[in-house]
């Protein structure tokens, strides 16, 4: 078992989620309450991720992120490091194709709040932003709990989009489902299926989560 890869999936999981809980939640809530113009195309972008082959994904944040693009450069005059092949890149790339597990489970519980509650809430004093703390949130957690459990789950499994932006760097950017990758290619059979069976139950009781939660809020 390779601990170290395991404790980098999940701190790039930890970091993932925590960032894309505001903005995937902002996001998500525009997409289901604000009219937009070309509507239809903005939750195509956001759901891109998850057609698009992970390769081809990694390609374009790689190019994106390199060190001769603008983004790259900035970042390595700033930090003194390149962005690609770094720890936070991986976290820049993993916010961008876990995009659609976060916001999607967001957006359809944002959806299920009928209007009139939020306009029953304004209407009795409270402001946008207390309507959100008090009613918005508790209407919704169990689409942003799932959110995050799917997010966490996906990136802790991935595997085109993290060899493609960050390589093989114990330590850095070598993950769980990298470091599998790694023993299977040593012919370490034993090793490979330690942890492929530890990523197997955890995306079981990941998922398995997810449908507890969202059968319970069906139930109420």
């Amino acid at each position: 078992m390779d601990w170290t890869a395991l404790r980098l999936s999940l701190e790039l999981s930890g970091w993932t989620a925590l960032l894309l809980l505001p903005l995937g939640m902002l996001i998500a809530r525009e997409l289901a309450w604000r009219p937009l113009r070309g509507r239809a195309w903005l939750e195509a972008l956001v759901a891109l991720p998850l057609v698009l082959p992970p390769t081809v994904l990694g390609y374009y944040l790689l190019s994106a992120f390199g060190g001769t693009t603008w983004l790259g450069s900035a970042y390595q005059e700033l930090i003194g490091r390149p962005l690609a092949f770094s720890f936070q890149g991986l976290v820049l790339a993993s916010i961008i194709f876990n995009l659609p597990f976060a916001v999607q489970p967001m957006q359809r519980a944002f959806e299920a709040i009928p209007r009139e509650v939020r306009e029953a809430a304004w209407v009795s004093g409270l402001s946008p932003l207390r309507a959100f703390w008090r009613i918005e949130l508790p209407l919704a957690w169990p689409g942003i709990i799932s959110a995050m459990v799917l997010t966490v789950a996906h990136t802790v499994g991935e595997f085109g989009v993290v060899l493609m932006m960050g390589g093989n760097i114990p330590g850095e950017t070598r993950t769980i489902s990298i470091a599998i990758y790694d023993r299977v290619q040593a012919f370490d059979d034993q090793a490979a299926a330690a942890m492929s069976a530890l990523l197997l139950a955890f995306s079981l009781v990941a998922i398995a989560v997810v449908y507890v939660i969202t059968g319970r809020r069906a139930r109420v």
